[in-house]
């Protein structure tokens, strides 16, 4: 990447104050997916959700703050940085059927790994020692919860891992290519780009239902679309509301501060996923996982920096 971050005055309190909430709501929206996943085809739910969503998003561009045009800045890299956001989405919920929600929210959040790596050799954004540090004590923290060494690890719990690291590249395409771009526009290109993977994929699953009889191999993925009633359409009404919130909320998390710092923070997502696994799913954490969510939070606690500045940074 060889682009100028202009002098810029982060804004890291809003940042970690976006991000939290984001994270929250990301953890609830996924509690309710797994919810329902044994009824709604994830590529409905793709659909229908997305078709929600973009009159809230268009009410929001024309009556919020005014803009000089729905375009976006830079196309080519607005349309990457969400698709693989929508690759992170397919694989975090192909793994909601399977796992826990605790489990899910662990594996996945090998993604600030990622993005202090890609921070520091993709875009030269400055870590430092003590956000190594932390980024480190928290992945600690998740090995800990998967306990890859026992009888208690699988495979399945790689899946979510895929996600962190398309979860990383579009936080830093959002920080190096994207920081100028309304988070309202990124927010649209998403849900645009949602959209069109799941007609394309419902498309694939109507090829192939000669081979695949109803979707009995994996029915939240090959499953054909179910009919909705009042309380489908409500379910999806609020998913559409929920994931206008994430949208925008995580292109504005990534453009007010360094992606080192948010990523971090990111890791409050494992407390909320086990919050919302407990209330949803009866899912209580043993000591193992509360040991390493203590040390995930003390991380978040540990990357708090000198404060906000100015800097140049070549990318």
């Amino acid at each position: 990447m060889n682009t100028v971050i202009e002098n810029r005055k982060d804004n890291v309190f809003l940042g970690v104050c976006i991000i939290i909430a984001t994270v929250f709501t990301m953890a609830f929206t996924d509690a309710i997916i797994k919810y329902i996943s044994s009824d709604f085809p994830l590529w409905q739910i793709f659909v229908v959700r997305s078709l929600g969503a973009m009159p809230i998003l268009l009410a929001v561009v024309l009556f919020g703050p005014r803009l000089s045009g729905i375009r976006p800045l830079s196309l080519k890299w607005t349309i990457t940085r969400s698709m693989l956001l929508v690759f992170m989405y397919i694989a975090i919920y192909a793994a909601v059927p399977l796992l826990p929600l605790s489990v899910i929210a662990a594996s996945l959040y090998t993604g600030p790994i990622f993005v202090a790596l890609f921070s520091a050799f993709l875009i030269g954004e400055p870590v430092g020692t003590r956000r190594w540090t932390a980024v480190v004590f928290g992945f600690m923290g998740v090995v800990v919860i998967l306990r890859p060494d026992t009888e208690a690890f699988s495979f399945y719990m790689l899946i979510p891992v895929i996600a962190g690291l398309f979860y990383a590249l579009a936080a830093i395409i959002t920080r190096a290519k994207c920081i100028d771009e309304k988070p309202q526009i990124l927010a649209i290109m998403l849900n645009l780009s949602i959209l069109a993977v799941g007609l394309l994929a419902t498309g694939v699953v109507v090829l192939l239902q000669p081979w695949v009889q109803h979707g009995e191999v994996y029915p939240f993925l090959l499953g054909n679309w179910i009919s909705m009633g009042p309380r489908e359409w409500g379910v999806i009404a609020l998913l559409s509301f929920l994931i206008v919130l994430i949208g925008i909320g995580l292109a504005k998390a990534y453009q007010s501060a360094p992606p080192s710092i948010i990523a971090t923070f990111d890791y409050a997502y494992l407390l909320f996923a086990a919050e919302w696994g407990f209330l949803f799913f009866s899912e209580i954490p043993d000591l193992e996982t509360i040991i390493g969510m203590v040390m995930i939070v003390i991380a978040g606690f540990l990357v708090i920096g000198s404060g906000v500045k100015k800097r140049r940074t070549i990318v």
